[in-house]
């Protein structure tokens, strides 16, 4: 009697093993897909940039007082390092202090009678020393002059002022601003401060300086967006933050950050939107022409695509999946990685040796185009062996959907090799979201996207964000409009170095 297996025929019995094959490949990818996983949850757990604090369950209870004899012997040991740290003697390599700080000078003679000595010299030493924040009352006295012929009254004009019938001056409000999104302290611990100096004022009122100080921006900043547009080369990426603004009841809205960076000035624009659509960048990318360059984010794509555009991609985030797969496929990720830490050897030596931009694309031609060449065959003909759902596999996807973009910085020298300026210039907000935690409104979070783009210009140009907000809030209300560019922070810094010659 023949069996089952012995009725079926050749073909019957193929398509079994080849359903088999197929079901076994699927089980092996899955098991591949998996472990990655797992690999990757195991890094955030227990890898180095591990934040979470685990308590330890077997840890006894603190004891509230400690027994006599311990604290007489922590006293003893307290006393002895006291007496050792006020005895240590100075440090013989301290930095010297700064020579444009002014200095209090305190003169301390020998105890008794000195007028038998003679003097013979002097020890000078020095420290560095601070106080608050010095608070003061600005009064203007504006007197009023009658004609004797009475036919009319004169009186002192009042400068004009940022905030008209406010109590706050252009000081202040710069502070509190800097203290807010450079310093990231929200409202209410300024509030807290200003209340140790015994000045108390309502969170309502402090609120209400802050929003009229940033209105004031408001045409530096519509400046600043036509000049971006104009840019030849721009970076850009985007960051969440939550708005209260919402259409759901005690829920918050997720909004973004659009900030596009142009590394050949050093000018940086944050820009505010309610969604992170395509229709978000297109205020400003909507008629560019140039390079751009970004991350692998699709609604890049939709700009890039443009005959006036040329797309440039992020080697850092093609390096981030190669590093995640080191879990997954260490040889395979470190090879790749290894030939990318040779293209950033090329741009970190270009940067010591301060070559331009022409020296910089004829190195790059010379060292980095091999390189790439070498690394674009290895990942041609191992992506054809490789799980695509394995994050080696997703790595080399990544880098090979985006061969091109990852390849046109060789085109020009002043073009960078990764998006990473744009994503420094976004640290300061993700600092201060975690403190404040959400925008009050969409309107609210534009606002502030106007000061996070002039504080970043700030920082790219080594500019003190307080001096120079306070500068421009003295001054953008009479400037005049063809002279507004001057307050730019980088135009602010050429007019204080002239005026310091």
């Amino acid at each position: 009697m023949q069996t089952a297996l012995e009725n079926l025929s050749k073909k019957d019995l193929l398509a079994m093993v080849s359903d088999r094959d197929r079901a076994l490949a699927e089980r092996d990818e899955k098991i591949d897909y998996l472990e990655s996983q797992l690999a990757m949850y195991r890094r955030m757990q227990f890898g180095q940039k591990r934040e979470r604090f685990e308590g330890d369950p077997n840890q006894t209870s603190l004891p509230f007082d400690a027994e006599p004899a311990a604290a007489e012997q922590q006293g003893e040991e307290i006393k002895e390092k006291i007496e050792y740290v006020r005895k240590r003697p100075n440090h013989k390599g301290r930095a010297k202090l700064p020579g444009h700080l002014p200095v209090e000078e305190i003169e301390i003679h020998p105890e008794g009678d000195l007028s038998d000595m003679v003097c013979i010299g002097k020890e000078i030493t020095e420290e560095l020393e601070c106080e608050p924040a010095k608070f003061y009352i600005k009064r203007y006295i504006r007197y009023k002059y009658a004609a004797k012929s009475c036919d009319g009254v004169k009186i002192g004009e009042l400068p004009e002022r940022v905030i008209d019938k406010g109590i706050p001056g252009a000081g202040l409000l710069a502070m509190i601003l800097t203290d807010k999104y450079v310093d990231h302290l929200p409202l209410y611990r300024q509030k807290q401060r200003l209340a140790r100096e015994n000045i108390r004022i309502p969170s309502s009122t402090i609120e209400g300086w802050t929003k009229e100080a940033l209105i004031k921006l408001h045409p530096l900043y519509e400046q600043l967006v036509f000049d971006t547009k104009a840019k030849g080369y721009l970076q850009v990426d985007e960051t969440p933050i939550r708005v209260l603004d919402s259409d759901k009841k005690g829920a918050a809205h997720q909004g973004y950050y659009w900030v596009y960076h142009a590394p050949l000035d050093g000018t940086v624009l944050f820009d505010y939107s309610p969604t992170r659509g395509s229709s978000a960048p297109l205020p400003v990318l909507g008629s560019f022409r140039g390079y751009l360059q970004t991350d692998g984010y699709a609604v890049y794509g939709k700009y890039a695509r443009s005959k006036n555009v040329v797309h440039l991609a992020c080697w850092a985030h093609a390096r981030r999946e190669f590093e995640r797969a080191l879990d997954n496929d260490r040889p395979r990720a470190e090879k790749a990685l290894l030939m990318i830490q040779r293209l950033y050897a090329v741009e970190r030596r270009a940067r010591e040796e301060k070559l331009a931009a022409e020296q910089i694309k004829e190195l790059r031609l010379t060292e980095s185009l091999p390189v790439i060449n070498e690394l674009g065959r290895w990942i041609f003909e191992e992506i054809k062996s490789t799980l695509p759902k394995s994050q080696i596999g997703k790595a080399m996807a990544y880098a090979y959907a985006r061969w091109d973009g990852l390849s046109a910085y060789l085109y020009d020298g002043n073009l960078q090799i990764d998006n990473n300026l744009c994503e420094n210039a976004l640290r300061p907000c993700c600092l201060g979201r975690k403190n404040y935690l959400f925008a009050g409104s969409h309107e609210a979070a534009q606002r502030a996207a106007m000061i996070y783009s002039f504080f970043a210009i700030c920082k790219k140009h080594e500019v003190n964000p307080f001096q120079w907000l306070k500068y421009t809030l003295e001054n953008i209300m009479t400037i005049n409009h063809k002279n507004l560019k001057n307050l730019y922070p980088q135009n602010y810094k050429k007019i204080v170095q002239q005026s310091n010659m």
